[in-house]
């Protein structure tokens, strides 16, 4: 009888605590795991990320590496040593890195080779925090603490009584320099390597080391081999060795900063970022600055774990792209050029691909931090000033990766949610250059673009790769520059070629399969068809997933399908299909189909970014209920605040926006139009704190793992019968009430007249 109460109790105390509920916070960024995807590996992607200490759109980031230096997986949670702690720009593994260098304490025997000086670790020694790291490395005996600012960092360690402390410094390998200098406790170096190319050839991240202890010992190495005479030492690979002697607890502190430009900029960046503030000050800076980054969005009514998945996707959201620009000595913004390797004024930033991030990343800081995508607005120009194209994929160049020309969507929408201030002339001049012309690399302009603008499609058998996705994604794209050029008032003269060819999208249509598929420079389609073939005329997907991406017109799409009922029932069928596959195209299996497989959805591929739109659709064919319904569920299947917390790869905040936005209870299917989708919202209360001083509340008190229905929404105090909510009215300020119910009304936003934008049906 004892053991049943006892049981009992326990039962009920874990499901209070399961129901409880968050309140309003005034410290969100102690609810982010930065651990949250990190039990990854190429297979198997539960995210691909690492645990990113920074600041919001730092231009610096620093990681402890689990894996070899150079190795894209740069911190796996199943992983048992640590080789280092690394400043990276790293944007995914896929990508790797560029101007990388490496810390690392050691003590006994001197060992800097990262095999000899990788020590043991646990994850219950362990904190991570956007703002602090820390982790006691066993072999060493010492405890490493790291705090950062946007170009520098503050490290402490925590020694043990020793003769022989020692920290290490690896420039790594392709090219890099170093010099120790013990007369001011300092270290300097740079780094040339990168990952992806090309890159001017001047290309290096200088660092600089500054210690607050003497050094008992000063060496500099070299490969596999140490230097016993010169300080100074330039080769393919470099680092340095500087010991202490240390008593039982001793702290020794360096200051570290870096700079694309040159050592003078790095210690200005230095002197500027961190001065004389302690390690303590500067972490408690870094960690205000989260705070108010993170409360521009306050979330209360959720469950612990809904809280800290919200807010754990949203600092992903706000790294990349990153800064690559830097504040000179007369205060005045500069960058080094990843084009041309010069010095030159003006904002630059990098890090980021526009077919992730285009679909919800931009559209999100548009809307809650717009400033800060003004920056990089002016940094696109400079992109095309120096480069003579706008990037795809900046890494920090262009990187030949992915498909499309989606710097469309990221400058339109851009413009279109009302950001002013910058040289938009000069963007509209570089989007109409990208979209009529070949670029230096297949990712840069549009690769098969005579074929595209001849035929209205790009062809399956010219050999030009994942044609069919690149005829969709330049089809939204040139929706995307007649929305711009439309709101600029160019003349029709100009435009309506961009409009024309936005319809382009039907010239892929089957009619007997109701999908996308490959068709010949002859007008046929390819054959055989399979559906479920990943990859050849797609990209890193099938007609399944593509055959959505059609945001500028889903109403079109959903006409050639022969109307809203067959529509839905198509959309339905994603759901319903087994994760059936052919990987032939690849070789072998991918970890995205790997990752559909597994997720238990069918055909929805929720870890990669082709469908990630596809679950807001039901809203345009009548059927608002069932985004409601699959919203809800990919939220509380696919995202939690783990290791494994993702379902696929991260993607520079794409996967993340998906989740906040969702949260939120909205989704931007079109970009470059002025609405957003209507979906169901996750918390009781949302307030938006926007830039302009306005606020936007979103209540939904009846919400609750039950209730995932909208009954109905008042919009400011008024019955609102729309699928869809207008930015430019967010603006102004709004109350949003959601009224939520456990099963569906299946009457509210059935009409076409609640149906969200589409090209065809725009009046």
């Amino acid at each position: 009888m004892i053991k049943r109460i006892l049981t009992l109790t326990l039962v009920l105390a874990v499901s209070g605590l399961s129901a409880q509920t968050v309140g309003k916070l005034s410290d969100p960024v102690e609810w982010v795991n930065p651990l949250m995807g990190t039990q990854s590996k190429p297979e198997l992607s539960n995210g691909n990320t690492y645990p990113a200490v920074g600041v919001p759109w730092g231009m610096n980031l620093w990681t402890p590496q689990t894996g070899k230096m150079g190795n894209g997986w740069a911190y796996q949670y199943d992983a048992d040593k640590i080789r280092g702690f690394k400043q990276t720009h790293q944007p995914s593994p896929w990508m790797n890195d560029y101007g990388a260098f490496a810390i690392m304490p050691v003590t006994g025997k001197l060992k800097f080779n990262e095999d000899q000086r990788a020590s043991w670790f646990t994850h219950k020694a362990e904190i991570a925090k956007p703002y602090y790291y820390s982790v006691y490395l066993a072999d060493a005996d010492v405890t490493t603490e790291i705090t950062p600012t946007e170009r520098a960092a503050q490290f402490r360690f925590t020694f043990p009584k020793t003769d022989s402390a020692f920290v290490v410094v690896d420039a790594l390998n392709k090219g890099s320099y170093i010099k120790i200098i013990p007369s001011e406790r300092k270290i300097i170096g740079y780094t040339s390597k990168y990952a992806r190319g090309p890159l001017p050839s001047n290309f290096k991240n200088y660092f600089v080391i500054i210690f607050d202890k003497d050094f008992t010992l000063s060496k500099t190495w070299s490969g596999n081999q140490l230097n016993n005479s010169d300080l100074e030492l330039k080769s393919d690979h470099t680092g340095a060795v500087i010991g202490f002697k240390t008593a039982k607890g001793e702290k020794v502190h360096a200051k570290v900063a870096s700079s694309f430009i040159s050592f003078e900029q790095a210690e200005i960046s230095l002197n500027r970022e961190i001065a004389k503030d302690s390690f303590d000050v500067t972490k408690e800076k870094a960690r205000v600055i989260w705070n108010k980054t993170l409360s521009k969005v306050s979330i209360e009514g959720g469950t612990v774990d809904q809280t800290r998945t919200f807010y754990s996707a949203l600092y992903r959201a706000v790294f990349f792209p990153n800064k690559l620009y830097e504040i000179d000595a007369n205060n005045k913004i500069v960058h080094w050029s990843p084009y041309n390797g010069k010095i030159l004024p003006g904002y630059m930033f990098a890090g980021t691909g526009f077919w992730d991030t285009f679909r919800a990343l931009y559209p999100f800081l548009n809307l809650v931090y717009p400033s800060i995508n003004k920056e990089m607005q002016e940094g696109l120009i400079n992109d095309y000033k120096e480069g003579g194209w706008l990037p795809e994929w900046s890494s920090p160049g262009y990187a030949n990766i992915m498909i499309g020309n989606n710097s469309a969507s990221v400058v339109a929408d851009a413009y279109i949610k009302g950001l002013r201030g910058y040289d938009i002339e000069t963007l509209w001049e570089a989007l109409k250059h990208g979209a009529n012309n070949e670029g230096p690399m297949e990712a840069v302009g549009r690769s098969g673009v005579k074929y595209y603008n001849e035929l209205g499609y790009v062809p399956f058998d010219v050999k030009v790769r994942e044609n069919a996705a690149k005829t969709l994604e330049y089809a939204y794209d040139d929706f995307a520059i007649y929305q711009l050029g439309k709101a600029l008032g160019k003349p029709a003269s100009e435009i309506d070629i961009y409009a024309k060819r936005s319809m382009n999208y039907k010239n892929l249509f089957d009619p007997s399969s109701g999908l996308m598929r490959g068709k010949n420079a002859d007008g046929t389609f390819q054959s055989p068809f399979n559906p479920f073939k990943w990859g050849g005329a797609f990209t890193e997907g099938n007609s399944w997933h593509y055959t959505w991406s059609v945001f500028q017109d889903i109403a079109g799409l959903a006409k050639l399908m022969g109307g809203n009922e067959k529509f839905v029932e198509k959309l339905d069928s994603v759901f319903s299909m087994p994760p059936i596959f052919d990987e032939s195209a690849y070789g072998g299996v991918i970890h995205e189909i790997r990752e559909m497989q597994i997720a238990n959805m069918g055909q929805y591929a929720h870890g990669n970014q082709p469908i990630q739109h596809m679950i807001y659709l039901y809203n345009y064919g009548g059927a608002p209920w069932k985004t409601q319904y699959w919203v809800r569920e990919a939220m509380n299947r696919l995202y939690f605040a783990t290791p494994d917390g993702y379902c696929g790869d991260e993607d520079n905040g794409q996967t993340s926006a998906w989740y906040v936005f969702s949260a939120l209870g909205f989704y931007p299917v079109t970009p470059a139009t002025d609405q957003y989708v209507v979906g169901a919202p996750l918390f009781k209360k949302v307030t938006l704190t926007l830039e302009n001083g306005k606020t936007v509340v979103i209540n939904a008190p009846t919400n609750s793992a039950d209730n995932r229905y909208v009954e109905s929404i008042k919009f400011n105090g008024v019955a609102y019968d729309k699928n869809w909510l207008s930015h430019s009215a967010l603006q102004k300020g709004a109350v949003i009430d959601f009224k939520m119910s456990a099963t569906p009304n299946k009457t509210r936003g059935t009409k076409e007249s609640s149906f969200p934008y589409s090209f065809s049906t725009d009046k």
